[in-house]
């Protein structure tokens, strides 16, 4: 049932707002219905006399329900939160239905980054987000808030971190089971990427951590040879720990050969062994080879890229 405010006692003292389209007769307005235009004429209302009340906080929670990417809304509720000296926590046990409803809205997740921040305190977010998952495991909000979890509360492995509830190690933990869920989700490959490495800027890595996060990319590539986001991160690492391509030689050669067109499991290492062989000049024609399969048979798609690339063997460029 609509809500309205001009005949709430209330609201009386306040004049209405109304928003201008251009005169009595605009070429575009736009149709809002009534229940939000009057709800939106308070709003101005109150933002001319700088109102900061409990009333203000309802007026704004009516407004998100029927328009929650308002961001102005969501920028004055966090004002009036802050000057009324709110119960933060309550604000959270609000938004979490709110978020539930609307899975793709940026705003509230700013606000609830605002909040948290306010709060400093994660407790019960690991949860939410674990909730906020299920309904999309690969919703970028959510990825990018819990990424600034870990930054703000440093929820890195080896780095403290908070508590017992959430350190870095179970972080670390809990992106393998994402993994484990779904191999082919790059949005907690990244995350992964974010939390081993995120916390070690300026830092040496040792030989053993390389080889962990070598060994965990090969396994998951063993399971699903055709999902790039492993492949990705393999690669990755061994930019980062400034190994050469070639160190991936062998491995790649686990799914896919020259010798036979047929024993080709992953055009992802057919695309890794080409940047090996033009990376020296007596294996170019092998690497030519590769370009030509991908272009075919394993990844026509790009055709027309692959054959770019293999025409820059030609002129001696670079390919990878």
């Amino acid at each position: 049932m609509p809500k309205y405010y001009h005949d709430d006692p209330r609201w009386a003292d306040i004049d209405a707002l109304p928003q201008d389209d251009g005169g009595p007769y605009p070429l575009a307005a736009i149709a809002y219905t009534d229940e939000y235009s009057e709800a939106m004429s308070y709003l101005r209302a109150v933002m001319a006399r700088n109102e900061m009340s409990e009333r203000v906080l309802e007026l704004t929670e009516h407004i998100i329900d029927m328009n929650p990417a308002h961001y102005t809304v969501w920028l004055y509720r966090a004002k009036v939160l802050s000057a009324t000296n709110s119960d933060l926590s309550r604000e959270i046990a609000w938004l979490n239905p709110t978020a539930l409803r609307h899975l793709k809205n940026y705003q509230i997740w700013h606000h609830r980054q605002t909040i948290i921040d306010k709060l400093d305190s994660h407790v019960g977010e690991a949860d939410f987000i674990a909730t906020m998952l299920e309904q999309d495991a690969k919703n970028y909000h959510v990825w990018s808030y819990r990424q600034w979890l870990v930054k703000r509360f440093a929820l890195f492995p080896g780095k403290g971190g908070a508590d017992g509830e959430w350190d870095g190690e179970k972080e670390l933990k809990w992106t393998e089971g994402m993994i484990e869920a779904d191999v082919r989700n790059n949005s907690a490959w990244n995350h992964r990427w974010f939390v081993v490495l995120g916390g070690r800027e300026g830092e040496t890595v040792s030989d053993d951590f390389i080889k962990r996060e070598i060994d965990y990319a090969q396994a998951a590539i063993r399971k699903a040879p055709q999902n790039q986001s492993s492949w990705n991160y393999l690669r990755g690492i061994v930019r980062h720990a400034k190994l050469p391509v070639s160190a991936l030689k062998d491995f790649a050669l686990e799914f896919a050969t020259l010798e036979s067109s047929d024993q080709v499991h992953s055009c992802h290492a057919l695309d890794l062994l080409a940047e090996i062989y033009a990376a020296e000049e007596n294996t170019w024609d092998e690497a030519a080879k590769a370009f030509e399969l991908l272009a075919t048979k394993y990844d026509p798609v790009r055709a027309q890229y692959w054959k770019y690339r293999q025409g820059l063997l030609r002129q001696g460029g670079v390919v990878a």
